[in-house]
């Protein structure tokens, strides 16, 4: 698929043939800034990049991205102290789904923001709640905050927390608490777990899942697969479940010259 996207995209043409692969990333991110061009994924780099590794690091915070809340999915959460949850909109998105989105990740995240092209900025100040935070992606690939999301766990839902996490987390939540669990057959575990979870104070349910996700979702031990990766490829490595033993190769397979990869397949 490397290899035919290559060709297809006209990157090839860009680069002599004794160019690494891993350089080829990088070009295709440089061309996705454009404005035109903007995807999502390069908002995503961005979060990674100015906040997650920027003010944060991956010994102290966490990123999930397309994390599951009700019939939506976040775009990005970053958890550190807290959580805060980053919904994107871009040049080329419509903002149709937003309040409904909106209104969803305030019932399970602390701080609520969106990230938004300068094309949307104006609809969105006017449409959404003091409470979120607004972010701006300008042309020259800087996020810039508008307005700061007020961080207000006391706001969240414990069914929505419950639900939007999975059974071992949860229990895992229950059990850091020190709240009895009574051994029930596995069809009846979800009820009693439910029951236990929606019980909890919302703060305290919401610490609960900032404190274990970051466990369960930990990051750190791809700090030295992000250090041999080119920056292009930093958002894709940090959001897909990477096994150990494909570490190394995928860091050989960007280091192959252009001209053996375009023989790929």
């Amino acid at each position: 698929m490397f290899a035919r996207l290559l060709r297809e995209s006209g990157l090839l043409e860009q680069h002599p043939g004794t160019e690494i692969v891993g350089n080829v990333f990088d070009k295709a991110l440089e061309h996705l800034k454009r404005q035109r061009n903007r995807h999502e994924y390069i908002y995503k780099a961005a979060i990674t990049k100015k906040i997650l590794l920027g003010v944060h690091s991956l010994q102290t915070a966490s990123m999930l991205t397309e994390f599951r809340v009700g019939p939506c999915k976040a775009d990005v959460v970053i958890l550190n102290g807290t959580s805060i949850v980053y919904e994107i909109k871009s040049e080329r998105d419509s903002l149709t789904r937003l309040e409904a989105q909106l209104d969803a990740y305030m019932k399970v995240f602390a701080s609520v923001n969106v990230i938004v092209g300068e094309n949307h900025l104006d609809e969105v100040e006017k449409s959404v709640s003091e409470e979120i935070g607004i972010q701006k992606r300008s042309s020259k690939y800087q996020i810039s905050t508008v307005r700061e999301g007020v961080d207000k766990p006391s706001r969240t839902h414990t069914g929505a927390i419950f639900d939007a996490i999975n059974l071992k987390e949860a229990e895992a939540i229950l059990r850091d608490l020190r709240i009895y669990i009574p051994e029930v057959p596995n069809t009846q575990k979800y009820g009693v777990l439910r029951k236990l979870f929606t019980a909890l104070e919302s703060e305290e349910a919401h610490r609960g899942m900032v404190r274990i996700l970051k466990k369960t979702r930990n990051l750190h031990p791809l700090k030295t697969l992000l250090d041999d990766l080119p920056e292009s490829l930093h958002t894709a490595s940090l959001s897909m479940r990477l096994r150990k033993r494909d570490h190394e190769r995928l860091i050989h397979a960007l280091r192959i010259p252009i001209h053996q990869a375009i023989c790929w397949g």
